[in-house]
């Protein structure tokens, strides 16, 4: 009698989701530690690789700085500033390089216009929206027997996956630049190279698993308010 109570599309849906995820989170942390321990044989720092980067796209409007925390790196696009964590700016590890190149990878992007970036950065104010107002309207759809409102609510909420799958690419190609920069420029040495692809991998399968467990919530949402309409209908 009490199995009305348990969540089951969390239990089928998305708790094997949150589990990739930390699994996820877990293979980039380990293979970033690993890799970090392996010093490039040029010496060079991560925030030379990254101006390096900057430098073979011709942009000369973006800045390096340092910002505290492990694996906080990050570009800017409204400041113009690649941000590079304690373990990478002046670290000259192969698990640095390949860090510090795939943000400035994201500044290419943002220098070129590339599409997917743009779809992404479009997308933010729909995705605040949906996880604020989503499940509000739905729910109230829900009460006022408002079909149009429950649907709106779950489009809204949709949002939130959407805006993850189109993350995909953008960090896809902005590992692709980073390793195919490497390689032209000779920044690492092809034994070297290996290592970084293996961060750049390791970090990009956590964005999957991002967009795994937004699609997995979606979907238990929606099948959660749709079943519940259909009983309040009976």
């Amino acid at each position: 009698m009490y199995g009305f109570f348990i969540d089951y599309w969390y239990i089928i849906l998305v708790i094997p989701a949150m589990i990739i995820a930390m699994i996820a989170q877990y293979k980039v942390k380990s293979t970033f530690n690993k890799f970090s321990k392996v010093r490039n044989m040029r010496n060079i720092t991560g925030a030379y690789a990254a101006q390096a980067v900057l430098s073979y796209y011709g942009i000369t409007d973006v800045r390096i700085e340092r910002v505290n925390g492990k694996l906080t790196d990050h570009f800017d696009p409204r400041t113009k500033v690649i941000r590079l964590s304690d373990g990478v700016y002046d670290s000259t590890s192969v698990a640095a390089i390949g860090v510090a190149c795939h943000e400035a990878g994201h500044a290419a992007q943002h220098a070129e216009g590339y599409a997917p970036i743009r779809i992404r950065n479009t997308l933010v104010p729909v995705c605040n929206i949906g996880s604020t107002l989503g499940v509000p309207l739905a729910l109230i759809g829900l009460f006022l027997s408002f079909d149009i409102l429950i649907y709106i609510g779950i489009a809204l909420y949709a949002g939130i996956f959407i805006f993850h799958l189109v993350t995909l690419p953008v960090e896809f190609n902005a590992s692709q630049r980073a390793i195919s920069v490497i390689d032209s420029t000779d920044l690492l040495y092809d034994d070297e190279i290996g290592g970084a692809k293996k961060v750049l991998s390791a970090a990009a399968m956590t964005y999957v698993a991002s967009m795994l467990v937004a699609l997995a919530n979606l979907l238990r949402f929606a099948l959660r308010i749709l079943a519940a309409s259909g009983r309040r209908r009976n």
